[in-house]
């Protein structure tokens, strides 16, 4: 049974067993465009991804499964080497009470096939904590360079074309999937010689 099939299984989630770690060569490979019309499979192991994603943000479901939280999962790190891509960001409320009157918990919940960045800013922006990747089980400090806002083209669950125009923290996750599809770590991106350096212009998300 091949890893995508095993994930598809109506009864099975995704937990940390299924996320393969850096050193494993489908990480750095490019994934394969995902073909049209989507499949039965492909769109099951995309709702799977979002799935695993509420799973790991939920306080019961994290213990009970011994998750990392996350916000983004890319099918490669599945060692599904397809441009499979899920993201779920909370948004950021002032209080509690804030969070319960809105219509919408997500800034951003999507799961996109075929994703790729088709504008992007002349002005960069990197993350004032850093990055995190459910692959990677160590610490690597430093500023991870990215675009500030991208336009980004996908085919949505329901085979259609989209296009997202993203800033921010929202732009930073959608960038960081998309380097999975194409082989790219996050810390790919980090100024070696000096990990903290700030170009001109460029933007720190706090």
């Amino acid at each position: 049974m091949s890893i995508q099939e095993k994930l598809i299984k109506a009864s099975h989630l995704i937990d940390m067993d299924d996320i393969i770690r850096e050193g494993n060569p489908t990480l750095r490979a490019v994934g394969a465009n995902v073909t049209l019309p989507l499949s039965d499979e492909d769109i099951i192991l995309g709702e799977k991804m979002l799935e695993f994603l509420r799973n790991s943000q939920d306080p019961v479901m994290s213990e009970k499964m011994g998750l990392r939280g996350g916000v983004g999962l890319a099918a490669p790190q599945l060692d599904v080497s397809k441009k499979i891509i899920a993201c779920l960001v909370p948004k950021e409320f002032e209080s509690e009470e804030a969070a319960e009157k809105a219509n919408e918990a997500y800034s951003l919940a999507t799961i996109m096939y075929n994703a790729k960045i088709v504008a992007h800013s002349v002005q960069d922006a990197a993350l004032a904590d850093g990055e995190g990747c459910l692959s990677v089980d160590r610490d690597v400090p430093g500023y991870v360079v990215r675009h500030a806002r991208v336009t980004v083209d996908y085919i949505d669950k329901n085979g259609d074309k989209q296009r997202l125009k993203l800033k921010g923290y929202d732009a930073m996750v959608v960038q960081h999937e998309i380097d999975h599809t194409n082989g790219i770590m996050f810390y790919d991106r980090i100024n070696e010689a000096d990990p903290f350096a700030i170009k001109d212009g460029m933007l720190i998300i706090e």
